[in-house]
């Protein structure tokens, strides 16, 4: 750089300084929102636009009402072949499970007991969620490998386990399926909390020292029958 370059330049910061002493601050033009929003729609070059047959890929949800069922049928005695040999190993011939992986079976009339057993008959809320579930993320170790007609038969028979389908002979497909109610679907309800608690909501809800007086314990916790007696506990090998 010349010396007179250098010049210019101190003298340009020099000039800045004395404008900013005294309060005064060149202003840049300001943006519009249609210079905004154009900036905002230029691309980025970054990856490229996804494919439809991409989008489907991962767009594999089930609604309650049908919407995002896949094409296809299967029947129970064609879900039966299918659950022997895909899932019987880890969830039971009759669902009951084996060993320690869950059940899929069983447990109706035992939600409201200390002891409830969770299963697609006894808890899950809608046919929805169980094909959802079979179609996303089983049989373990190789998801998503089940062809739509094998996904079909195989929910179909896991509701035939649970008694929720009783003829061996029923085809399960797009249509069929909405006749499909879970025994447990009427204790699901919308969260409305919206509604139900808005009386509770504050504007500007307390954050410290909100109750008079010291804190003290009111209850205790406690393990009821966790604890085995002697001579009684599982042997470990």
């Amino acid at each position: 750089m010349s010396k007179s370059s250098r010049l210019a330049v101190l003298s340009a910061g020099v000039l800045a300084l004395v404008f900013a002493s005294a309060g005064m601050i060149a202003a840049a033009p300001k943006a519009t929102k249609q210079n905004a929003h154009a900036e905002a729609a230029k691309p980025l070059g970054i990856g490229r636009e996804a494919k439809p047959e991409e989008i489907a890929g991962w767009d594999i949800d089930i609604r309650p009402d049908g919407q995002g069922l896949p094409p296809g049928k299967g029947t129970v005695k064609q879900g039966e072949a299918i659950y022997m040999q895909q899932c019987a190993a880890c969830h039971g011939e009759f669902g009951e499970s084996a060993g320690r992986w869950p059940i899929v079976a069983g447990g109706a009339g035992t939600l409201a007991t200390h002891d409830p057993v969770k299963s697609v008959g006894s808890y899950w809320p809608y046919a929805s969620t169980v094909m959802d579930y079979i179609r996303r993320a089983m049989p373990f170790g190789n998801a998503q490998s089940l062809t739509n007609d094998e996904l079909y038969a195989v929910t179909a028979y896991v509701f035939y386990l649970n008694d929720i389908i009783q003829d061996e002979h029923f085809e399960l497909n797009a249509n069929s399926f909405k006749s499909i109610k879970l025994p447990n679907e009427r204790n699901f309800r919308d969260d409305d909390r919206d509604v139900t608690e808005k009386s509770l909501w504050r504007k500007s809800p307390c954050m410290n020292n909100c109750l008079p007086g010291a804190a003290r314990i009111t209850g205790r916790a406690r393990a009821i029958d966790v604890t085995p007696e002697p001579g009684k506990g599982p042997k470990v090998e």
